[in-house]
């Protein structure tokens, strides 16, 4: 299974960057940053949201009727015209319901890390969010997920699935705070703070969702 930051890099990620580029106004290089930084944290979140059986049966009813992964069929209509409020406001319930109270906070610290005003790193979060759903859902199926109880693993392998290639090329030319190559732990501690060497992704995001993993 690609893992996220492959996706972002693939075809299909430089058309997600693009039709959200152009519907916030933004340049596509910090668009594409603020997604690289942002996109973890929401699938960390919501994997710890699907280690509760209430939240893995929340998030699979959710992938198996209205986040299929049709979303990604019809990237072109849904960029061409703009993004109807439609999805903007299905955005802003996906945040609200994945991040809580802690979404203003996330905001706020990728505008810090990205150099884009919160405002416009609220937008593409807006824009964003249903189609990581989307992705979600269309992994679910390719992998053939039935259970909730296997959700903790799609989003895993979404996680860790990065190739050493992309990987070592966004290293590269973004960040590598200590050297050690661990490209997503680190995206993570330039979003929440913190020394990764304590607990790592999830002990980071444990700090930022109210307790350690």
């Amino acid at each position: 299974m690609a893992g996220i930051l492959d996706l972002l890099n693939s075809d299909l990620g430089k058309t997600i960057v693009s039709g959200v580029s152009n519907q916030t106004g933004q340049e596509q290089n910090k668009t594409n940053n603020v997604l690289t930084m942002a996109l973890p944290v929401l699938m960390q979140a919501m994997k710890r949201n699907a280690a509760t059986p209430q939240g893995a049966q929340g998030l699979m009813g959710a992938l198996e009727s209205k986040h299929d992964g049709s979303i990604l069929d019809n990237l072109g209509d849904l960029f061409g015209g703009g993004v109807s409020n439609n999805v903007m406001d299905d955005g802003e319930k996906i945040l609200e319901h994945v991040l809580g109270s802690k979404q203003r906070n996330v905001e706020n610290a990728l505008s810090q890390k990205s150099g884009m005003d919160a405002g416009s790193v609220a937008q593409i979060l807006k824009v964003a969010a249903p189609i990581l759903m989307g992705v979600l859902g269309k992994q679910k199926r390719e992998q053939q997920v039935q259970s909730p109880n296997d959700l903790g693993g799609l989003l895993g392998g979404l996680l860790k699935g990065n190739s050493p290639q992309t990987e070592q090329s966004f290293l590269e030319s973004m960040l590598d705070a200590d050297g050690d190559g661990s490209v997503i732990d680190d995206v993570a501690g330039m979003v929440l703070g913190g020394n990764k060497k304590k607990g790592g992704l999830g002990g980071l995001l444990g700090g930022l969702f109210g307790k350690k993993q």
